[in-house]
Formats: structure tokens, C-alpha cells, sequence
């Protein structure tokens, strides 16, 4: 049989990995604390957040909707502030960025990391201080890096030998110093899925530790006066829920220190570990406390940076899904109900892929309930599917609903908030949902949805 084809079986997917389904919770109405907002709650049988009723979002705004609980990602904002004190921490634009979550940044003292020309575009709008910007990429432009140079960005992650130079060169025709940054390969692999692990040597980032390319990115460096290297940046993966992979990503940075300093005499004042930690999705997911991350973090460097003789340098992280990702919550409504006998029912959904690829792109988990209202029917296996012309179009895979589920009701997913936006797209062409931010009972739209005037604008 062809490893590329199988026959059609009675159950969809029989070739991704099996597992049995969670079992029923003992409330199907419970909006468990470590995984929803928090500002969320039931009202009235409705599921709440920030204060406001997902009907009341639902009527005034459609669905589906992107719900973000602006106290919750403030607050989050603060956790990490307080956790790592005298370190950096800023916040990877990657997971999801507007204009106003960058002004939610600004005001609570982090920094931004970006990642394209559009991020970084985003960041200068709205006069977010550059000195606080770090730009990442593996492969920056010409005018990306120019742009990043005359704005005054405060650190360049240097990706390829190609990069390197073009950065030299832009430098001294503009008369300034970057500083910059050598993103290390560490060769350490988190235990997370293959498309989101980055730091094992066969992919597209960074420079390998284990070929040398590591030490000569640096040498290369140093060769040009016009780059001033400040330190090392290393980023394992992501959706990690321990400091495992980061105290031996750690060693081998601080053993590339210390081969700096004896080789060329240069003490690199920062070290930047990245982000990737993890949160909770379903209720078997063990999200790790900020604080503990944090203290676990600075013993790993310190102790590693003795062993080696290195001064402890300047920690960073790059905190993304766990700042902005439990604040979120989408919204959809239900369309069709269809029970499948025997196996499960599909519950559609007015959104899917579009707005959350996560699911199909490398199986995300995610929570889900009944919004709208409350029940006490009996729970019934479900898989909540969106609209789009593909099989795999699914939002939550396995869960329990209650089965006096209807066309028309509302449901929620939890912990939408990193990543969905961010990889949101026009498949058939559907128009991205709005973002709209809650406080205080109070909602207003941060990012506008598309309209299908949006979808067709640009073409002849």
C-alpha cells in the first residue's frame, strides 16, 4: 500500500495518531480557571468575559469574533515584569499584534520583538519606542534591515552569513552602529511538535553550535566595526512547559562565551533565551508559573556562567502565547448538527481554518463550551468542524457538548489568542473576524473584520 494513499475507513483521519477521547467532565457548563480568561465567567447561563456577555458581542459584532480580555493580558504583562525583575522581557509580536495590543506593551514597560517589515511597521505607528524593538527574521530584506537601521531599533538578530554582511554595509552608508545579536542553532530540541521545535540543526534558523558556524557568524561580526555585538539569542520551540531544554541550551551558550572571550578578548554583555513557554489548553495541561520559570532560569545561567568563568550577562526572554494567549476567546455559532451513529457528532461552526489553523496545521487541542447559555443534557462526544472545503477543517477534535445542541447557539473556544489572528486567512474566501477588546463590561473593536469589499479590493 502506498504510504501516501490508504482506503477511506469509516472514521475521519484514520491515519493521524489515534488517542481515546477525554472523558466527560463532571460539568459541562465549568469554565475551568487555568485555561478561560480571567475575567470570564458564567452569567445568567452565558459565558462572560471581561464583563460582557458573548450574546451581546455576538449581536453587536457577528461571529465568528475574536475576544480579547484586556486586563488579562495587562496583567500578564505585569506577572512577567515582577517574575524576572532586573532581566528584559518583550513580547513576541508573532503570537498576535495590533496597534492597540503594541500600546498595551508600551504602557506596561516591556519590549517587542518583530519578526517582518509589517510588525515593525505596526511597532513605529504608534511611536513604540525602537529602543526597545528587537527585529528576528531568517531572512530579513534589504529594505526590512534598512528600515530597522534608520528607526534606531534596539537589537538586529543576525540569521545568515548573507545578512551579516548586508547588514556592514547598510550600516556604514547610513552612518550608524547596529547593535546586533548571533542566533544560535544550540541543537537542543524541545519536546513539542516538529514544526514549531527550532532549535535542532536541520532547519531554517540561525547558526549551528555543533558545525561552527555559531563561532564564525561571530568572528564576522567582530571584523566589522560598524556592528556592535552585544550578545548570543537562542530560542528552542514552543508550547513548553519546562526548563529542562533550556539549562542545556543555556550550557552550550555560556561554553560559546566563553570561547569568545578567550579567543578574541570580548565579554558579550546580554543573553537572550527566547520564549516558547507553554499554556493550558485542555485540562490536562500543565501550564508553568512565571515565577518559577523565572527564578529557574537566572539559577541555570548563573550557575552555567561560573562553571565556565563567563560574568553572568544580561538575561532576555521573548514571552508571546503565554502573555496574549489565555486572554483570548473566540466566538462562534453553530450552523448544522449532524450525528454521526455510533461515532460522534459534527458540530459547524461559522468560522474554522480561516480563523484557527492551528488545529489542522499541527493538531493544537483546545477547550470549548457552550456560551449562549447553559445546560443540564446529557454530554454527547463531538467534534466542533468549520466551514471550509476540507476535510481536516477542524477546530476542536474531540470534546463534550451537551446534546440538546442547536443552530443558532453560541459557542466559545478557550485560549485563542496567540497564533489564531496571527495566522488567519481568506480560504474561500472567508473574511477575517475582528478583534474586539473587553474591560470593565465594556467592548471595543481593536482590529476591524473584513468585509468581502476587503476581499475583493486589488483585483482587476
Amino acid at each position: 500500500m502506498s504510504r501516501f494513499a490508504h482506503p477511506a475507513g469509516d472514521r475521519h483521519a484514520e491515519m493521524m495518531p489515534q488517542e481515546r477521547p477525554p472523558r466527560p467532565p463532571a460539568d459541562l457548563n465549568s469554565l475551568s480557571p487555568k485555561i478561560w480568561p480571567r475575567n470570564s465567567a458564567r452569567t445568567g447561563g452565558a459565558v462572560t468575559v471581561g464583563g460582557v456577555d458573548v450574546r451581546d458581542l455576538a449581536r453587536d459584532y457577528g461571529t465568528p469574533l475574536y475576544v480579547l480580555d484586556e486586563d488579562d493580558v495587562r496583567s500578564r504583562c505585569r506577572d512577567y515584569a515582577e517574575a524576572f525583575g532586573d532581566s528584559d522581557v518583550h513580547y513576541a509580536g508573532k503570537a498576535f499584534l495590533c496597534r492597540e495590543l503594541a500600546r498595551w506593551i508600551d504602557e506596561e514597560g516591556l519590549g517587542l520583538d518583530v519578526c517582518s517589515g509589517g510588525e515593525l511597521a505596526v511597532a513605529l505607528s504608534v511611536d513604540f519606542p525602537p529602543e526597545r524593538i528587537t527585529l528576528h527574521g531568517n531572512n530579513k530584506s534589504a529594505a526590512e534591515l534598512e528600515r530597522a537601521i534608520q528607526a534606531g531599533v534596539g537589537r538586529i538578530v543576525a540569521d545568515s552569513f548573507e545578512e551579516i554582511a548586508r547588514l556592514g554595509h547598510l550600516a556604514e552608508r547610513h552612518g550608524v552602529r547596529p547593535r546586533v545579536l548571533i542566533r544560535v542553532t544550540t541543537g537542543v530540541e524541545a519536546h513539542t511538535h516538529e514544526f514549531i521545535a527550532t532549535a535542532h540543526d536541520d532547519q531554517k534558523f540561525g547558526f549551528s553550535l555543533n558545525n561552527g558556524s555559531a563561532a564564525e557568524a561571530v568572528r564576522r561580526v567582530l571584523a566589522l566595526p560598524q556592528l556592535e555585538l552585544l550578545g548570543l539569542h537562542s530560542h528552542i520551540g514552543s508550547q513548553i512547559i519546562d526548563t529542562a531544554g533550556f539549562e542545556v541550551a543555556a550550557q552550550r551558550l555560556t561554553a560559546l562565551l566563553a570561547q569568545i572571550k578567550d579567543e578574541h578578548g570580548v565579554v558579550l554583555p546580554e543573553l537572550d533565551l527566547g520564549g516558547g513557554y507553554g499554556i493550558a489548553y485542555v485540562e490536562a495541561d500543565e501550564a508553568p508559573d512565571i515565577k518559577v520559570i523565572a527564578d529557574s532560569l537566572r539559577e541555570i545561567v548563573a550557575k552555567v556562567c561560573a562553571n565556565a568563568g563567563v560574568p553572568v550577562p544580561r538575561l532576555t526572554v521573548e514571552p508571546g502565547r503565554t502573555i496574549v494567549g489565555p486572554g483570548g476567546v473566540t466566538v462562534y455559532e453553530v450552523g448544522t448538527v449532524k450525528d454521526v451513529e455510533g461515532l460522534r457528532t459534527y458540530v459547524s461552526v461559522d468560522g474554522g481554518m480561516s480563523d484557527n489553523v492551528r488545529t489542522a496545521l499541527y493538531g493544537a487541542e483546545y477547550t470549548s463550551v457552550l456560551a449562549s447559555r447553559s445546560s443540564d443534557a446529557r454530554p454527547m462526544l463531538s467534534r466542533v468542524v468549520g466551514k471550509h472545503c476540507e476535510s481536516g477543517d477542524i477546530v476542536v477534535r474531540d470534546l463534550w457538548l451537551p446534546d440538546d445542541l442547536a443552530p443558532g447557539d453560541l459557542l466559545a473556544v478557550a485560549a485563542t489568542g496567540a497564533y489564531c489572528r496571527s495566522l488567519a486567512n481568506n480560504y474561500n474566501y472567508q473574511p477575517r473576524p475582528a478583534v474586539v477588546a473587553v474591560r470593565d463590561g465594556v467592548a471595543r473593536v481593536i482590529v476591524r473584520g473584513e468585509t468581502e469589499e476587503d476581499l475583493l479590493r486589488g483585483q482587476s
